[in-house]
């Protein structure tokens, strides 16, 4: 009799997971007819069909499913006559079972798939063979094969399987963005599990464990890539599926392999390496990569074919030269070898076909071998002697007894000194002694080897260090098991003895067992002494403080303790922290684990070193901290486990772990939460959709810190599960008073009612995740009686928002903005304080003059009146028009006129205002260093209008005039001037012309004359400049001469002799021949000066592109030169015509005081400021400050008019006392216009 449904289910439940005691090695074993207690086979097709549907002529019936003896059949309610169907027998089934452990019926399965994927489902069973044959129909073929799978899911056991694929497959198995993984888990509807990277294995066979039998092993060439274990977990059938779909994929990703010919021997690589190109060949077009090893192995990687092919080729060409090579054997000395050695190998062989075998430098034979074949031999020989011979190799003995070479090898090996030496001199190889070579020989020698020149310097040079080195070294005994415990215990002082004695400490390294400490006076130090007893006292003094250090530390001991690794974690601690209360304060104690110990066979071991007692101290504080460990690990066995809602899991967990890992670190407890749910345990329940599904979370640890952490977890689910969330909608414009100043109003409502509010502009952390809050949207969230007082309070605040918070925005013309204001802002707070209202104006930073809104916030009525008040202003100011004109800025001085009176009449002979007041802001010219040609006007339309036509006729007549130059002698200049300028005002209006004389401020500005040809030879203080319309120039220049009175004719003379190099000086920017003018006295020169006497102003070594008022900005530019160093040699030849003696005398007393002075201006100073802003009140009202400045400073200061610099002439102390009178000057401009 068949056992029970119950029965079986308990067997099959109680080897589930128990592994098999008899693994199938090789092949598959035959399958043997077994009686019902066998194992399933999980590889038989008859016991699990391939999920692939059949059609009803390709699906042959069952041998005894639907005969008489079969058992009765289930039969389902048919709907729709179905058009697809198939058969399928299983040898064995696992009914499942609800929650409380009762099984489910095969005919409830059976039932429930067939309501739900609408399919016909009969079933049959053979008692005696123990077999069920289930026969489907459906409609389409999708839902056959989904019924199919899941009638398979709920009657196979579940077993897991295990397939190790490559490192490098692990990619393609999960597929982008795990796609790949998911469709397998989708498809099949099982479990699969990528473990990290770090988990690997040695091969590549796949596992199986279940409660069936473990499927055969697969064999792998064990040089592939480490592996890991891709677990999968399901009903047996489809996780067998799920498996060979992996398999695909790591077969069809994992063709490529790597395999190495080992041990090639010495003399036949040279002939291997020369044909990759024929290995290449071998390979018939497949990917392969070949590369050599320095352990004399070549590595061939790429598709396996491929490899096998290439490496069978390498290893039957490295057998065929073993036996075909033959070998000549020659005497050459040692040191020859050298040459012999390394690229001088690989030359060798390309120019003979013949490999070179030197011994290595540590063996003392000189015999060299030449492998080839015979007839390539004697090309081997000849070039090898030829490579031996090839450079200079000159042998350097140490000097002294061995004892003392040992010394100065030791010291030249351990600073790297052949480094050094190769370094400095490139051309030249040094090569010293290894160590083996140092302990055996009897005469110690350096090999120098290149061009015999090279080799000479480095000769020099070892030598001058060697001389240095003599007396300077000496060997102190001391035990090499304190070595370490000195280093430590006194690091300090061993920095200090190279500092205060210039002694180097040089230990010999661990490895070597050595008991001797070298001491050497250091020959590089700056503070070196080349006295012997110099020498002597501080190496003596170094050595006897190395005895003291030893003798405090003479008894080491060292205890090697059996302690697992697993322990090793808490000994060393935290941060080192451990470990550190071990060693202890002195930290002259030595400390390894594992390996570090220097026994590879075990991990399992701590090292210590030192004095012994503290040895046996580091040694009871071991054990004690293991047998804690120990303990505690014990205690923090102990684990708790509970369930929660699924939907609390998140908010636990939190974001990448960080609410989870915060309970980890503070409670030292590990905490494992798994939100999976069996696939039966969800299809056979209650199917209630108000269920909430549940995770289980469990917690290991000290019993009283996961007793804590659970209870923690459970206080914030039951804060969750009473949390709410309450979404407002509230205008944006309310939202900043509502958050108050600094947020102050919504942080009180939050810790008063325990909830989190969001704004919009705190979307990012509004907790909904990557949704972004709408503008008028606000988030409450938290516990319910929370959520519904603040929302209560905050409507309450909004509603009392908009009564009193009403905003209302208005435009209003920019002409209006500053009636509006008033002076101070008078009016618009005037307006503020009647009605109560908020007001704003946002005017543009650019535009002064364009139209802005003003806003205003308060009550209705509040914000009605400040509007009318405002409009009713605004109705004030009469209309504006404004105009831009683009004039050039060479012109805007001729409009503007001297003291802006030709700006002033232009403006009443258009209608405007005579008051200066209200003419400001009709005409606004650019600020004087503004590059810029916009003109603006605005005003009343009609007053604009006519400005704008006069200031476009103005200009295009400017830009038609001329400029010409007349010659009028400067003793007339006053005639045509006339009293108080009136005669030369009258001129310019009646013939609409400027006229410019030499010294007037405009002279430079005017521009060349047209005819500056004619005028070339006449004297600069005469030449007249006329600018206007030709015909109005002509007739001006006609008015003038009418006024010239005749020269003078009678009276005496007198010639007076000018050095040419003192011309400028003592002219003083034409001051003298004004003067000489002012007495009636005409001055003739003979010659002119053909080259300035002063020098001209070097390139500024400032740059004044920073913000004046920027921090670090430049003040000047100050660079001063010497006068007269170029000046031209020579005088000139003044001839003096006055009117009486008296004159004559006088002039002739001037010029000579005029060349006394110019004699002591011996210097030219060059004062460069950022602009020219300050140049104004610098020079003062008609020139009266800048005039005070040369008087009390006794120099020429001469003030920039088409530039920034001012040039100050006369002796270099006084240019430095100007220089300084002036910058304090333009300090105290600058800090009154702020």
């Amino acid at each position: 009799m068949a056992p029970a449904a119950a029965d079986h289910n308990k067997r099959l439940n109680t080897l589930e997971g128990a592994p098999d005691p008899f693994p199938v090695l090789g092949e598959e074993a035959p399958v043997r007819a077994r009686d019902a207690r066998d194992a399933l086979n999980t590889d038989s097709h008859s016991d699990f069909p391939s999920l692939v549907s059949s059609t009803p002529a390709a699906q042959l019936p069952p041998k005894s499913a639907w005969g008489a003896d079969s058992g009765p059949r289930i039969k389902a309610n048919v709907r729709s006559q179905p058009t697809v169907s198939d058969s399928f027998t299983l040898s064995a089934i696992v009914l499942p079972t609800t929650k409380d452990g009762k099984p489910v019926s095969l005919g409830e399965v059976m039932k429930q798939v067939m309501s739900k994927f609408k399919v016909k489902i009969e079933a049959s069973a053979n008692q005696k063979a123990r077999q069920t044959t289930f026969h489907m129909k459906a409609e389409s073929e999708k839902d056959l094969e989904k019924a199919k799978r899941h009638l398979l899911s709920f009657l196979s056991p579940v077993v897991t399987l295990t397939v190790l694929a490559p490192v490098s497959t692990i990619g393609f198995v999960i597929g982008p963005k795990g796609a790949t993984l998911k469709q397998i888990r989708d498809q099949f509807g099982v479990r699969v599990d990528v473990p990290r990277k770090e988990t690997s294995t040695s091969n590549g066979t796949f596992h199986e464990t279940s409660s069936g039998p473990a499927s055969p092993s697969v064999e792998v060439d064990a040089e592939e890539e480490p592996t890991l274990p891709i677990t999968i977990i399901g009903p047996q059938p489809l996780a067998l599926e799920a498996r060979d779909m992996i398999t695909s994929i790591v077969s069809a990703r994992s063709s490529r392999v790597t395999q190495r010919v080992k041990d090639i021997p010495s003399h036949v690589l040279p002939f291997v390496t020369v044909l990759r190109s024929h290995f290449l060949q071998a390979a018939q077009g497949g990917d392969i990569q070949l590369t050599l090893n320095a352990e004399r192995e070549v590595v061939a990687n790429g598709d396996r074919e491929a490899v096998i092919r290439v490496v069978e080729a390498i290893k039957a060409t490295v057998q065929s030269y073993k036996t075909a090579l033959n070998h000549l054997k020659l005497s050459l000395p040692k040191r020859q070898h050298r040459l012999l050695a390394g690229k001088a190998q690989e030359d060798i062989f390309v120019k003979s076909k013949c490999s070179v075998i030197v011994p290595d430098a540590e063996d003392p034979s000189e015999e060299v071998t030449v492998y080839g074949r015979q007839e390539d031999l004697s090309s081997g020989l000849g070039t090898v002697m030829e490579m031996a011979n090839s450079q200079y190799i000159h042998v350097f003995p140490l000097p002294g007894p061995i004892a003392l070479s040992r010394q100065l090898l030791t010291y030249i090996t351990r600073i790297n000194y052949s480094e050094t030496l190769n370094a400095r001199h490139p051309d030249a190889s040094v090569f010293i002694p290894s160590a083996a070579t140092a302990t055996e020989a009897s005469v110690l020698n350096v090999d120098i080897v290149g061009e015999k020149s090279v080799v000479d310097a480095v000769v020099r040079q070892m030598s001058e260090l060697l001389g240095k080195l003599i007396g300077a070294t000496k060997e102190v005994p001391i035990d090499w098991l304190s070595h370490e415990v000195i280093k430590v215990k006194n690091a300090e002082k061993l920095e200090r003895f190279h500092e205060v004695d210039n002694v180097q400490v040089f230990f010999p390294p661990e490895s070597t067992q050595q008991s001797s400490v070298l001491l050497v006076y250091d020959p590089f130090s700056p503070r070196a002494s080349p006295s012997p007893v110099e020498k002597e006292k501080h190496l003596d003094e170094v050595s006897q403080a190395l005895l003291e250090m030893a003798k405090e530390v003479a008894d080491i001991k060292t205890e090697v303790l059996p302690i697992e690794k697993r322990w090793h974690k808490a000994l060393i601690g935290k941060d080192g922290n451990i470990l550190d209360f071990i060693i202890g304060e002195d930290r002259a104690l030595l400390v390894k684990f594992g390996v570090e110990a220097g026994d590879p066979s075990t991990e399992d071991v701590v090292w210590l070193r030192g004095i012994r007692s503290d040895v046996d101290s580091a040694v009871q504080k071991i054990y004690r901290v293991v047998e804690d460990a120990k303990e505690d690990a014990i205690a923090s066995s102990y684990f708790t486990e509970f369930e929660i809602d699924k939907e609390f899991v998140g908010r636990i967990v939190g974001i990448q772990g960080v609410n989870i890992n915060k309970l980890r670190e503070q409670f030292n407890v590990r905490v494992d939460v798994s939100d999976e749910v069996e696939d039966k345990e969800k299809e056979f329940s209650k199917r209630k959709k108000s269920a909430t599904q549940k995770a289980k979370l469990k917690i290991t640890g000290r019993k009283e810190n996961a007793d804590e952490a659970k209870k923690r977890i459970l206080t914030q689910v039951e804060k969750l599960a009473d949390e709410t969330t309450e979404t407002l909608k509230i205008p944006t414009q309310y939202h900043a008073s509502l958050i108050g100043q600094n947020g102050k109003y919504v942080v009180r409502l939050e810790d008063n009612y325990d909830v989190k509010i969001n704004f919009p502009r705190q979307s990012g952390d509004n907790g909904e995740g990557k949704r972004e809050l709408k503008a008028d949207e606000v988030v409450i969230r938290g516990g319910k009686k929370g959520v519904a007082l603040a929302k209560n309070e905050l409507l309450e605040a909004l509603d009392f928002e908009k009564e009193t918070n009403n905003t209302l925005k208005f435009l209003v013309p920019g002409r209006a903005i500053a009636r509006i204001l008033g002076r101070g802002g008078a009016t618009i707070n005037e307006i503020k304080d009647e009605t109560g209202a908020q007001l704003d104006i946002e005017r543009s930073t650019e535009d002064k003059t364009a139209d802005a809104y003003v806003t205003a916030r308060g009550t209705k009525d509040a914000i009605n009146a400040a509007k009318t008040a405002i409009l009713a202003i605004v109705e004030e100011v009469p209309e504006e028009a404004s105009e831009i004109l683009y004039i050039e800025q060479k012109y805007h001085r001729s409009i503007i006129g001297p003291g802006g009176q030709g700006l002033k009449d232009l403006i009443i002979r258009c209608g405007g205002p005579s008051d200066h007041k209200l003419q400001a802001g009709l005409v606004k010219f650019p600020r004087q260093g503004d590059i810029s040609d916009e003109v603006r006007l605005r005003g009343e339309p009609g007053i604009v209008g006519k400005l704008k036509d006069e200031l476009e006729n103005k200009v295009s007549v400017l830009r038609d005039r001329i400029v010409v130059a007349v010659e009028i002698p400067a003793a007339q200049h006053r005639n045509i001037i006339g009293r108080g300028g009136q005669h030369l005002n009258d001129l310019q209006n009646r013939h609409d012309v400027q006229i410019q004389l030499p010294g007037s401020r405009g002279y430079g500005q005017v521009g060349e004359p047209s005819n500056a040809s004619e005028v070339k030879s006449a004297d600069p203080g005469d030449v007249v400049k006329v600018s206007g319309s030709r015909s109005a120039c002509e007739a001006a220049i006609s008015d003038m001469k009418s006024h010239i009175k005749g020269p003078v004719i009678d009276g005496p003379t007198a010639v007076v002799s000018v050095p040419l190099m003192y011309h400028d000086a003592a002219l003083q920017q034409g001051a003298l021949f004004r003067t000489l003018r002012s007495l009636g006295v005409q001055v003739e020169q003979s010659i002119q000066r053909n080259r300035p006497t002063f020098p001209t102003q070097p390139p500024q070594s400032v740059n004044f592109n920073a913000r004046i008022d920027a921090e670090g900005a430049p003040e000047a530019d100050w660079q001063v030169k010497p006068n007269y160093q170029c000046a031209e040699e020579g005088s000139s030849e003044w001839t003096l015509k006055a009117i009486d003696a008296a004159s004559l005398e006088r002039a002739q007393s001037e010029i000579q005081v005029a060349i006394e002075q110019a004699k002591d201006k011996t210097h030219i100073g060059f004062l460069t400021l950022p602009d020219r802003s300050v140049f104004p009140r610098l020079v003062g009202t008609k020139g009266s400050n800048i005039t005070r400045l040369r008087n009390e400073t006794g120099t020429d200061i001469t003030v920039g008019r088409e530039n920034n610099t001012i040039v100050i002439v006369g002796p270099e102390s006084a240019i430095e006392a100007a220089k300084e009178a002036i910058l304090s000057q333009v300090m105290a401009s600058r800090a009154g216009r702020r």
